[in-house]
C-alpha cells in the first residue's frame, strides 16, 4: 500500500489539533452531545481529542483518535472539575474507517461504548447529515472543544467554509471528502488558541447539524482547517451501528 513521505505524515500528524481554533467558552451543557476522549496510545502516551454521541453506545470522532485504549467523559463543561453530570465510559471496540490514511483522509471513525449513555439534560446525541447532503463555500458554521493546556472548559468558534483552492496547499485534500474553513475573526473575543491537544475529533455543527468532523491543518497553526465531510460515510456509519 502506497504511503506519502514521512515528513508529510508527520507534518499533518504533529497538528491534528490545531485545526479549529476555538476561542470563547460555551454556555455550560449547551452542548450535550460533546465527548472527552482521553487516549492512551499504542506507545502508551497519553493524549486527548473530542468526539460526539451520535446513539447512546457510540460515539463519532477522528480515526488519527484511535489508541490502544479510549475512556469517554460524557456530560462535562470543565474536564478538570468533575460534575454530577458527567457519565465515564469504556470503549470497547474502535472502528476506524478501513481507507484512512494518515495524510488526512477518510479521517473518521466510530467508538462503541462498553455501556448506553443516560440521556439527561447534559447528555445528548446529535444528527447527522443524509447520505446526500453537500455543504457548499460560503456557509458560516461552528466548531466545539477542549483546548488543553490553554483550557479545560468546552471552546467554540465560528468559521467560515471556504472554496476548495482555499486548502489546496495540503496535498490530500478532496472537496468531495472534506470541507474546508477559516475562522471567522469577528466572532472571538479571546487570542487564537492553538495548543497541542483537544479539538481533533470535534464536531462541525451548520444550523445543528453534524457536517464535518476536525481533522488536520498546518504545523505552523495558520489557517485554513480541514475538516472530514460526514455526509459521503453515512452508508457505512449506517453499517457499523446495525451491525453493533
Amino acid at each position: 500500500m502506497h504511503r506519502p513521505p514521512l515528513p508529510l505524515v508527520l507534518l499533518l500528524l504533529c497538528c491534528r489539533a490545531q485545526a479549529a481554533e476555538l476561542g470563547t467558552e460555551s454556555k455550560p451543557h449547551s452542548r450535550p452531545y460533546m465527548a472527552y476522549l482521553e487516549i492512551v496510545t499504542s506507545q502508551g502516551k497519553q493524549k486527548a481529542c473530542s468526539g460526539f454521541l451520535i446513539r447512546r453506545d457510540f460515539v463519532l470522532t477522528a480515526a488519527h483518535c484511535a489508541g490502544r485504549s479510549v475512556t469517554v467523559t460524557l456530560g462535562a463543561h470543565n474536564i478538570k472539575k468533575k460534575e454530577d453530570t458527567w457519565q465515564r465510559l469504556e470503549v470497547i471496540k474502535q472502528f476506524p474507517y478501513p481507507k484512512y490514511d494518515p495524510v488526512g483522509l477518510h479521517d473518521i471513525m466510530l467508538l462503541k461504548l462498553k455501556e448506553k449513555a443516560n440521556l439527561t439534560l447534559a447528555v445528548g446525541t446529535l444528527p447527522l447529515p443524509p447520505h446526500v447532503t453537500f455543504i457548499h463555500p460560503g456557509r458560516m458554521c461552528q466548531v466545539a472543544g477542549v483546548k488543553e493546556p490553554a483550557s479545560s472548559t468546552l471552546q467554540e468558534v465560528k468559521l467560515r467554509l471556504m472554496e476548495p483552492r482555499a486548502c489546496s496547499h495540503f496535498p490530500a485534500f478532496d472537496h468531495n471528502l472534506q470541507l474546508c474553513g477559516v475562522v471567522s475573526r469577528l466572532t472571538v473575543s479571546l487570542p487564537f488558541l492553538l495548543f497541542p491537544q483537544g479539538d481533533s475529533g470535534g464536531p462541525l455543527l451548520c444550523a445543528g447539524v453534524a457536517q464535518g468532523i476536525v481533522s488536520y491543518g498546518l504545523s505552523s497553526a495558520k489557517p485554513p482547517a480541514v475538516f472530514t465531510r460526514i455526509s459521503p460515510y453515512r452508508p457505512w456509519i449506517d453499517e457499523v451501528l446495525k451491525e453493533n
